[in-house]
């Protein structure tokens, strides 16, 4: 599963949105996102460093999302 931490009004988080809807999408990998502004837990923890891309809920990238790096982490599970 890939999870992108996101926040309204962010432009990398545009940017990061395409990356992981083309990526998924080519792989067959469910994905979410995730808005940290409704989670205190991850305001606190990521509020500098969005976007973030997770996979399996190991952080891969943050702020620009390298796709091959991202696909690297899908095959290497």
């Amino acid at each position: 599963m890939i999870t992108l931490l996101s926040r309204p009004g962010c432009h990398l988080c545009d940017d990061a949105r395409a990356v992981v809807e083309r990526v998924a999408r080519e792989v067959g990998e469910p994905w979410e996102e995730r808005d940290i502004t409704r989670d205190e837990r991850l305001l606190d923890a990521y509020h500098d460093h969005i976007p973030v891309t997770l996979v399996d809920g190991k952080q891969i990238d943050f702020w620009r999302i390298d796709e091959q790096r991202l696909r690297q982490a899908l095959a290497d599970r």
